[in-house]
């Protein structure tokens, strides 16, 4: 069960087995559109590793539900074409965006990592996405 720590506004951050996840979302004005129900959102992620040995990120798995209760399922391997390896201490960031219909919604999933050949899955928690 992973540990959840204070989040930031509408974001996310949870520990689970020495490596943390924070996600800080944005609502991208300039690229949006609420008159044609377009809303583009960005999403930084932060991935640490506080564990004592070395890990690789595999796959990801993200749940998006919109304000229509409408959910996608996005998943595949990496992230933005990377698998990053993190060393004890080490952390990787990223951006991506997620385009979205209504106004609000929601987003969670999990990566799966690589500990000495071993899988093992790391918890994003949930974050908002709010125009």
């Amino acid at each position: 069960m992973p540990a959840t720590t204070a989040a930031p506004k509408h974001g996310s951050d949870a520990i689970t087995e020495g490596v943390r996840v924070t996600v800080r979302p944005e609502f991208v004005a300039s690229q949006s559109s609420p008159a044609d129900g377009r809303f583009l959102f960005s999403y930084s992620v932060l991935i640490r590793n506080d564990a004592g040995s070395r890990i690789r990120l595999a796959t990801r798995f993200w749940r998006i539900v919109d304000a229509e209760g409408e959910e996608r399922v996005v998943e595949g391997p990496g992230v933005i074409g990377q698998h990053p390896e993190l060393g004890p201490g080490d952390s990787f960031e990223y951006t991506s965006y997620c385009p979205m219909h209504t106004a609000w919604g929601t987003m969670e999933g999990h990566f799966m990592f690589e500990r000495d050949g071993r899988p093992f899955e790391v918890a994003v928690g949930r974050f908002y996405f709010v125009s």
